[in-house]
This record gives structure tokens, sequence and C-alpha cells, in this order.
């Protein structure tokens, strides 16, 4: 089993990235297919891997699912995405597509502000002399 050791910030924005690029929008070839958010992204380690998949247990975004839910078969679908703690399962439930992109695009730009803050705060000052 592998562990994610990707930089969680850098991930996070090239999720956001890939929202704002249309990442998840229904494709001409394939209109059906339903896109899921997080699971059908780069952001996803199992994302190229159809049969060698990693146990979820191992990904980097565990550390944003809630204790109670990280046993769950997609414990992603489970991050709070809103302030009202809406997830991404409550979300495809009665969501639109626009909704759950700009759900998912709001809790990226503050997740990121919030590592950001986080990782200027721990970085050792630099006093000019």
């Amino acid at each position: 089993m592998q562990r994610d050791n990707r930089d969680t910030l850098e991930i996070l924005k090239a999720e956001l990235q890939f929202v704002r690029g249309g990442g998840y929008a229904t494709r001409a070839k394939d209109p059906w297919q339903t896109r899921l958010a997080l699971e059908d992204s780069p952001t996803c380690m199992n994302h190229a891997h159809k049969e060698d998949r990693s146990s979820c247990a191992e990904c980097l975004l565990m550390q944003f699912v809630p204790a109670d839910k990280r046993s769950e078969k997609v414990p992603c679908r489970h991050i709070p995405m809103t302030s009202h703690g809406e997830t991404l399962l409550h979300l495809y439930r009665g969501g639109t597509e626009e909704q759950i992109e700009g759900a998912l695009a709001n809790w990226l730009q503050g997740t990121i502000a919030s590592l950001e803050r986080e990782k200027s705060a721990g970085s050792p000052c630099v006093s000019p002399h």
C-alpha cells in the first residue's frame, strides 16, 4: 500500500485550478458520465489506478474528513464544504453541478488560505541586519 506523500497545499491549488478550468464539466464524447468532485480529478491518489488502488486511509485529504466518517467507502465525500457543514454527499443529493463546483472552489480557497497562514506563521522570521 502506498502512502500519499504529495504536498497538501500544492495538491489543493492544483485541484482549484482543475475546478476553475472546467475539469468536471460534462464532455460531449461522454455526456452520460458524471464526474465526481475530488474522486475524478488528479487530486485523487487513485485517479490513474483503476486496478491497483491504494486505501483512501492513505490519502492526504483524510486530514479534512471528520473522524467519524474516515471509515466510509469514499471518505472525501464527507468533507464539510460549506459553512453549514454540507458535504459533497449532501450536495450530490440535491445540488446542481454549479453549486457543487462552487462549494468545492470556495472550500479549496478557504483551505488553501488557512494552510498558507499556518505555513507562514510556522516559518522562522528572518530579520534584516
